[in-house]
């Protein structure tokens, strides 16, 4: 297959005009068949990779069933998420450890996303920020739960998420620090502390702004700490209800484009219409797009990762090439998969997306083959 006439993403986060060659599935220097597109007019990017989402069309990945990975990964791939890391949440032991085997055992078709990762977001949250986790199952951090459901998850697990506040926080991030990312989250850590969290390992923010204390001019918390240490990325989602646009640019002017990751934090209900879902155990209810449980917290998203992206760049007015970076090569670094995905270079997966200037989604490629054709 060759992609003619395309305004590329290149590895230098600009578009230049280009042609692009697919062979068995990989990104090329030239390709042996007939097959053409022509891309006129539109943008080639990488496929996007979701590291922290939970779920789509009523299936979440802690229900830890065959149908409900294979439900998910098809919509991710029919919406340009070519890799996916979903995350479990604060459940029963048992619960996040069948969740973890499903993953490991899960083998895509050819209309599914590849699972890359797993995000193991709970139960090592603080009670005070618990959010749309489910306080019952909370625990204090521990290396013998994590490596626990490691060992079920056949070593996918990536990102972990941690309250360094939490009794043993601290020593935790430690211990793992060479064993998995850990993730400051759900957190009640004021500046200092999550400075020395970051000094421990944890150089990973989850869902920036959310679950945490502000950024306040007297103690800038986990926002000020993340930002002046420049080897800690992190998470944002932009589904324009979770956070102000101001705010989001505010971060990405902080943090700067090479360290910001878009996430979709989406639950099972994207895909489907208003009703009422379920996150964690707990009812949430859809409307217009907010997820919340009956208490008015927000609870996940409803709007998946490429429509973050797109309202990141047609709402809250960041520079195309900034958002695609965020939500392609950004988030596939942080995981440890840029060897396969997060960028159109030869040798690497062939999944990609076309868009036009308004950043409609026109055709996704997804290892070589087009599985959604809107030219």
């Amino acid at each position: 297959m060759k992609i003619i006439n395309a305004n590329v993403f290149n590895s230098d986060f600009r578009f230049e005009q280009k042609d692009v060659c697919i062979e068995n599935g990989l990104f090329a220097q030239s390709t042996s068949d007939n097959e053409v597109i022509d891309a006129k007019d539109l943008y080639a990017i990488p496929s996007l990779v979701d590291i922290h989402f939970h779920g789509s069309m009523g299936y979440d990945f802690m229900d830890g069933t065959p149908e409900a990975v294979g439900t998910i990964a098809r919509y991710q791939a029919s919406i340009g998420v070519g890799a996916i890391c979903p995350a479990t949440m604060t459940m029963s032991e048992e619960d996040i450890l069948k969740a973890c085997e499903n993953g490991k055992n899960f083998k895509a078709q050819d209309d599914m996303a590849e699972l890359v990762g797993i995000n193991m977001e709970g139960p090592f949250v603080s009670h005070q920020k618990v959010g749309a986790q489910n306080p019952a199952f909370v625990q204090k951090p521990s290396a013998e739960l994590f490596r626990k459901a490691q060992k079920a998850a056949g070593g996918l697990i990536k990102l972990m998420a941690i309250a360094p506040e939490s009794e043993g926080g601290l020593e935790t991030i430690s211990t793992l620090k060479d064993e998995v990312l850990s993730s400051i989250a759900h957190t009640t850590a004021n500046y200092e502390l999550a400075c020395r969290a970051i000094a421990a390992g944890a150089t990973h923010i989850t869902h920036l702004y959310n679950a945490m204390p502000p950024l306040a001019h007297r103690d800038p918390g986990p926002i000020g700490a993340g930002a002046d240490a420049p080897w800690c990325e992190a998470e944002i989602i932009c589904d324009n209800i979770h956070i102000h646009p101001s705010a989001v640019r505010a971060a990405f002017r902080m943090y700067g484009p090479e360290r910001m990751i878009l996430i979709s934090d989406s639950m099972m209900a994207v895909g489907l219409e208003n009703g009422d879902y379920e996150l964690g155990g707990q009812k949430v209810i859809v409307k217009d797009r907010k997820a919340t449980l009956e208490s008015g917290t927000i609870a996940g998203s409803a709007t998946n990762l490429f429509d973050c992206m797109k309202i990141a760049h047609k709402i809250m007015r960041l520079p195309l090439s900034t958002v695609v970076r965020a939500a392609s090569y950004n988030p596939a670094r942080s995981i440890g998969v840029l060897d396969k995905y997060g960028s159109i270079e030869n040798g690497k997966v062939a999944s990609m997306l076309l868009i036009d200037k308004d950043v409609n989604l026109k055709a996704v490629i997804l290892r070589g083959k087009v599985i959604v054709n809107n030219l």
